[in-house]
């Protein structure tokens, strides 16, 4: 009896080693490249988003914007043109989620200071308050590398129309005007036709993470 399982010793090991390789074929040929969604307006939290776009389901994409940064430089949709970016909205004296977001910020700028592909853009919702001076201040203490990251002042109604009807990414405050906004922990993907790719809590390690992943996927389209 031991015999006759020893003669099929070698058949088993050569059946196991081939059931391995077939696995692995299966395994690569269903992780095939997934690329991002692009996010159209209906895709989105209408809360976030203004009410002329609600219906929008496609050929949704940032407009072109003009702002200043902490360098009293004007920035343009120019600044970023062949670029993955990120962006997001804050204020310098927000003392609740904008210091979390702030930081998840600057630990990306680290991570990514030497790929050339990405940047980062930071919009003030208090453009008011958040002159040159003070956001050049602000720049400074959070270690901003000016050639990476632009923190943007200017026009309220111009900031206003950006967030909720480019970056679908702040709520409105309906006590304090027609252009006051109650920015998100939103984090937004954008992609190199100034589409958005996706949307993320800036105040998540996870979400980071995920941000960082999906930059990566992002950036085998250019291939």
């Amino acid at each position: 009896m031991l015999n006759f399982f020893k003669g099929y010793k070698y058949i088993g090991i050569f059946l196991a080693v081939i059931s391995v390789i077939i696995v692995i074929i299966i395994y690569n040929v269903l992780n095939v490249y997934q690329p991002l969604p692009i996010y159209q307006p209906t895709m989105v939290n209408s809360e976030l988003v203004d009410s002329t776009l609600h219906y929008q389901k496609k050929y949704h994409k940032i407009s072109d914007f003009k702002l200043v940064n902490q360098n009293g430089d004007t920035i343009t949709q120019d600044a970023y043109k062949d670029k993955i970016y990120v962006a997001d909205f804050f204020f310098t004296t927000c003392q609740t989620i904008c210091p979390i977001m702030t930081d998840n910020m600057t630990q990306l700028q680290e991570k990514l200071k030497d790929d050339n592909q990405v940047m980062l853009l930071s919009h003030s919702v208090t453009p008011e308050i958040d002159s040159v001076p003070q956001l050049k201040k602000y720049a400074l203490k959070k270690g901003v590398i000016d050639s990476k990251w632009n923190l943007v002042t200017g026009d309220k109604k111009q900031i206003y129309e950006l967030a909720r009807k480019s970056y679908l990414a702040v709520k409105t405050d309906g006590d304090g005007g027609p252009f006051d906004m109650i920015h998100t922990e939103n984090f937004m993907l954008i992609d190199k036709k100034k589409q958005i790719r996706g949307f993320y809590d800036g105040t998540n390690q996870e979400d980071m993470e995920r941000l960082l992943n999906d930059i990566k996927t992002l950036e085998k389209e250019y291939e």
